[in-house]
């Protein structure tokens, strides 16, 4: 089995990384190799990395232990298994690391830490939604509104779960924690542990007469809708967060985040890198050869554009403001535009014998590798 890699180096961040920063940089990652985003080979796999990382990280208790213990504190990783432990069971049976230190020193699930309050205010959980904007829309900007089913605070009842009328009760057998303590036998012999109440679930509060609307559960599941304000210059995988339009909070906690990722639409006629637009345009021989002013497409709209006299196939111009605005900055990019010089498939009579007097008059311009061409041609065509 590879070795599991340093949760920090995963992230990209030092030992002393704070909070906001192991956010930052989860959320970063997770945009690079989101699976829906990253058709990469190994993208899926990076994105499970990112992914354990930061559910260590990103919780205090597991943090500790990781960075006393290693991989070992924390049953071998998010994903389970392997690195530590009797048995490799991680944390769903006895072997684990951190269930034989919680049983020893009466820790809960978070590694041998203090239990949480389970009445106090708790946020909701964030929420990702997948918006997908056409070419110009990501360039232009746009007002639209999505529509996604969540948890809401119930209406009836507060949030509490209870009837109207009637009130939760702190539970007898826990006093509230929300855990007791229980003594168990192991193959180290007895020890004590912490686990979740069988009377009020880990609630910590008994609701006698449970609400008709939500049927205890404090939240019910609403259709909901919020406007959204589409940035000009937005690119495909980036985001954009909506405080508050998440799952509802637990307790009287705030709602949690909405994470809108975008994806664009390719466009038929244009290519998009960064704030630059790209665009080939076809001319033929005799605009290149004699100079022309030509109309070109930009996503602005048509512009003139001076081909001057002798121009190549291949060669670029540049259309300063053309391209992408800057996303909430100031200025716009450009468009590079590419000429391409078509040559006729099919010619009349007239325009061959044109030709024929244009490599008669050619000079030193005209070398074939042939040095028969010209007589081959007069032939067929004088």
């Amino acid at each position: 089995m590879a070795q599991q890699r340093d949760y920090y180096e995963v992230l990209g961040l030092s030992k002393n990384a704070s909070e906001a920063e192991i956010k930052k940089a989860y959320r970063k990652l997770s945009k690079k190799y989101h699976p829906d985003l990253n058709d990469s080979a190994d993208a899926e796999e990076k994105f499970k990395e990112a992914s354990e990382a930061y559910e260590v990280l990103s919780d205090s208790q597991k943090r500790a232990a990781y960075d006393n213990y290693g991989h070992a504190g924390v049953n071998g990783g998010a994903q389970g298994g392997g690195a530590g432990g009797f048995g490799g069971q991680g944390a769903q049976g006895f072997g684990g690391f951190e269930d034989i230190f919680s049983q020893f020193f009466g820790g809960g699930a978070g590694g041998g830490g203090r239990a949480q309050d389970p009445t106090a205010p708790r946020k909701g959980h964030d929420l990702d939604y997948t918006m997908t904007l056409e070419f110009e829309e990501a360039i232009f900007g746009k007002k639209t509104s999505v529509t996604y089913d969540r948890d809401e605070t119930c209406k009836t009842c507060d949030g509490n779960g209870a009837k109207p009328g009637t009130s939760t009760k702190t539970c007898q057998k826990c006093h509230g924690s929300g855990h007791m303590t229980v003594d168990r036998q192991t193959m180290l012999g007895m020890v004590r542990q912490q686990v979740a109440c069988d009377e009020c679930h880990g609630h910590g509060m008994i609701i006698e007469t449970p609400c008709d609307t939500c049927h205890g559960n404090g939240t019910t599941k609403q259709r909901h809708t919020v406007e959204v304000n589409i940035p000009a210059g937005v690119d495909q995988g980036q985001q954009i967060h909506l405080t508050g339009q998440g799952e509802a909070g637990a307790n009287g906690g705030p709602y949690g985040d909405l994470y809108i990722v975008l994806r664009v639409r390719p466009s038929k006629t244009f290519e998009r890198s960064g704030t630059t637009i790209y665009y080939t345009v076809p001319i033929s021989f005799a605009q290149a050869a004699l100079g022309d002013e030509i109309d070109v497409d930009t996503v602005h709209g048509k512009v003139k554009l001076r081909i001057p006299a002798g121009t190549q196939t291949g060669t670029t111009f540049r259309l300063n403001g053309k391209g992408v605005p800057q996303l909430n900055g100031h200025g716009t990019g450009n468009q590079e535009t590419t000429v391409k010089i078509m040559t006729p498939k099919k010619l009349n009579e007239d325009q061959k014998r044109a030709l024929v007097d244009f490599v008669k008059a050619g000079g030193e311009d005209i070398q074939p590798q042939d040095k028969n061409f010209f007589e081959k041609v007069k032939d067929k065509f004088m």
